[in-house]
């Protein structure tokens, strides 16, 4: 079979935790040079079939994969929150959570291009599957070496052991976000173009009701049960999102489409993937903005809400604080992004940069809590904004190594200031502003605290993102990119006001009988219809005019 025309071989079936069989469906080996003439075409549009079900059908299975990924993530965030929880209470050193916590943004990093290639090449659930499986398989390890390894070494930053304990539980986690991608091409498949954006603002509910399980169970977990118990209920759990897995279905996807993504790591199809489609890696560099910052959150947000509250008290306090994620997520699902969504994240960016350089002036607790929450609304905003664009001006069989690359590129972002700041701030920032000169100094902005020093590296990171927002604003491709959505926009809307001219049988909807009753068109029997019809047109066609009856 020539390797540039997709393969005819029936599709691999759904089930099964592991990938079915490498389709050999590569498809073009080059994408076509970005353009004003719109998003690329697709390569293989019989990959998907919509009108199998209608789009409640099809949203109730986005609601049960939604729900599976959101068990799978509270309980990968509950084992990571209690892992950087043990690791600073057993340390007391803000340098040990900054290394786990840029450790795992930075092997999120390497592993999302070929996460994102995987995703293009097989079938979404199967994927989802895999990811789930080794995951499990992955905390069961972790439990293991916690339980053998004595509990003197594991608390000796000297000795390798809570290293190889926290990096083998960051692999778990890792391989768990594989699902994440999956998961925002399942909106591509499922749901309609013009509600794409209410759905993605439902992920964002996801994620922040894993925040605030998570924030809550963590702290008590740790603080009451151990970190042995800990890792038990994650492997129980992660064994119940695995088995519900297995009894998702998804028919929409027909098979995997026809891909030009090759091999395990395809870094070259990736970025060229995204240059395919004019202004998109800039949409990646605007969204990057969030990750510079987030980074100095990660190595310093919970040595400073450890320092005011006790961990069992912190938990619950960073729960309060991430309903915000909630309300971010219900006021997108129900007003959406607007017009232009790229817009949109801008502003919110520029909001977070001001909570971010403000919420700890003061060490009051008040503050710190509605700083957090305010800023958690904003998040979803963000990360929605960018997947909507993607959704939309990026082909199905490309978008695994879109949402791949920009994972790749803006995780890499929080490594960098996560790694450069949790030494500052533990080596020079926090023993300055602690000393009687630099608290005096400090004290006219920052007001009195044991945290000032963690305060002023907020205040500088929020100002800088504040800055980069708002020259984002002038550039050139930010009109770029607002002008692909809505081409792309305009586009999706002819395309559905001509799917509203057919008939109903082929949109697979409900068509009147003979009694005036309305029913539903028998999938199976329309396609077999359509079929039929098919090879009449094409019987006749071969035939010729010349070739009908005689009389």
């Amino acid at each position: 079979m020539d390797e540039q025309q997709p393969s005819r071989t029936a599709p691999a079936p759904d089930g099964g935790a592991g990938l079915p069989a490498d389709p050999a469906v590569t498809a073009p080996t080059t994408l076509p040079p970005a353009s004003d003439a719109g998003p690329p075409a697709l390569v293989d549009p019989g990959a998907v079939d919509t009108s199998v079900r209608t789009p409640q059908q099809r949203f109730r299975t986005f609601t049960g994969i939604l729900v599976n990924t959101a068990l799978a993530n509270v309980t990968t965030s509950y084992l990571w929150f209690a892992l950087t929880f043990w690791v600073y209470l057993q340390t007391r050193n803000v340098i040990a959570t900054g290394v786990v916590g840029g450790a795992y943004m930075l092997l999120i990093a390497l592993s999302s291009i070929s996460f994102g290639t995987f995703v293009d090449r097989y079938r979404k659930l199967s994927v989802m599957r895999f990811a789930a499986g080794f995951t499990l398989v992955v905390f069961a390890l972790a439990g293991a070496l916690f339980a053998l390894t004595p509990a003197a070494w594991m608390t000796d930053l000297t000795q390798p052991w809570i290293w190889v304990f926290a990096l083998v539980v960051l692999i778990g986690a890792v391989v768990e976000n594989m699902r994440n991608i999956a998961l925002s091409t399942t909106v591509t498949i499922l749901i309609d173009p013009d509600r794409r954006a209410n759905a993605n603002g439902l992920v964002g509910m996801v994620q922040g009701l894993m925040f605030i399980v998570t924030s809550v169970l963590s702290g008590l977990s740790v603080g009451l049960l151990g970190m042995g118990w800990t890792i038990a209920v994650a492997v129980a759990l992660t064994a119940v999102a695995f088995v519900h897995l297995l009894l998702l279905r998804m028919p929409e996807e027909v098979r995997a489409a026809a891909t030009d993504a090759s091999g395990g790591f395809d870094l070259r199809g990736s970025f060229a993937a995204v240059l395919a489609v004019s202004g998109l890696f800039a949409l990646i560099l605007f969204s990057t903005f969030n990750n510079f910052i987030g980074g100095v959150y990660m190595a310093l947000m919970d040595p400073y809400g450890l320092e005011m509250f006790p961990v069992e008290i912190w938990g619950g306090v960073f729960a309060l604080g991430a309903t915000g994620f909630i309300a971010g997520g219900a006021l997108i699902g129900k007003f959406g992004l607007g017009k232009n969504p790229l817009r949109t994240m801008l502003l919110a960016v520029v909001v977070m940069g001001v909570l971010g350089a403000v919420f700890t002036v003061r060490e009051w607790a008040w503050l710190y809590v509605a700083g957090i929450w305010l800023y958690l609304v904003l998040v979803p905003f963000v990360e929605a904004a960018e997947q909507t664009v993607i959704q939309r001006v990026v082909p199905l069989e490309r978008q695994g190594r879109v949402f791949g690359f920009a994972m790749a590129f803006e995780s890499a972002a929080a490594p960098v200031t996560a790694f450069l700041i949790a030494p500052i701030a533990e080596i020079w920032i926090i023993p300055y502003a602690r000393s009687a000169e630099g608290s005096a100094q400090l004290a006219p902005l920052l007001g009195q605290g044991t945290s000032r020093g963690i305060a002023l590296v907020f205040l500088v990171a929020g100002l800088v993102m504040v800055a980069a927002a708002l020259l984002a604003f002038l550039t050139p491709v930010y009109r770029r990119v607002s002008a692909e959505y809505a081409r792309a926009a305009v586009q999706d809307a002819a395309a559905e006001t001509n799917a509203d001219k057919s008939t109903p049988t082929e949109r697979g909807e409900p068509v009147p009988d003979r009694d005036g009753t309305r029913r539903l068109e028998d999938p199976a029997g329309a396609a077999a219809e359509r079929q039929w019809t098919d090879r009449q047109r094409q019987t006749t066609a071969m035939q010729g005019p010349e070739s009908g009856p005689r009389e």
